[in-house]
């Protein structure tokens, strides 16, 4: 049974920075991509940011140069550093992992969610 858990989020003023982290634990045939997404009351889930087994990366346009999404393949985890939160970044954010199994049958796994507040 494969899990994503995460950690790192909590409450920080505007202007300060956070990293989550999202570790995967179980078996694994093949792993293609991890991301964060984020998910605000009242709205819809959105991409935050992806990374590809590659390294290619991808992120809304609402955090480009201040989010990252460094990546460690041989740990299968992912990391979002976080820099000059805004308020307007206050979510639930969530890691996500895309997998095949040995036939290459796509599946999609989802970590539990961490709350990310920035509030002054």
């Amino acid at each position: 049974q494969v899990q994503l858990v995460e950690s790192g989020g909590g409450l920080v003023q505007p202007g300060e920075s956070l990293r989550l982290s999202c570790a995967t634990s179980g078996s694994i045939f093949r792993l293609n991509a991890m991301g964060w997404y984020r998910q605000a009351p009242g709205k819809q889930r959105e991409l935050v940011a992806r990374i590809t087994s590659g390294g290619s990366t991808n992120y809304a346009d609402s955090v480009k140069g201040r989010f990252t999404i460094p990546r460690d393949n041989g740990k299968n985890t992912v990391y979002l550093q976080m820099n000059s939160l805004k308020p307007e970044d206050t979510a639930v954010y969530y890691c996500n992992a895309e997998t095949q199994n040995y036939v290459g049958v796509p599946r999609a796994y989802w970590g539990q969610g961490t709350q990310v507040t920035v509030s002054s």
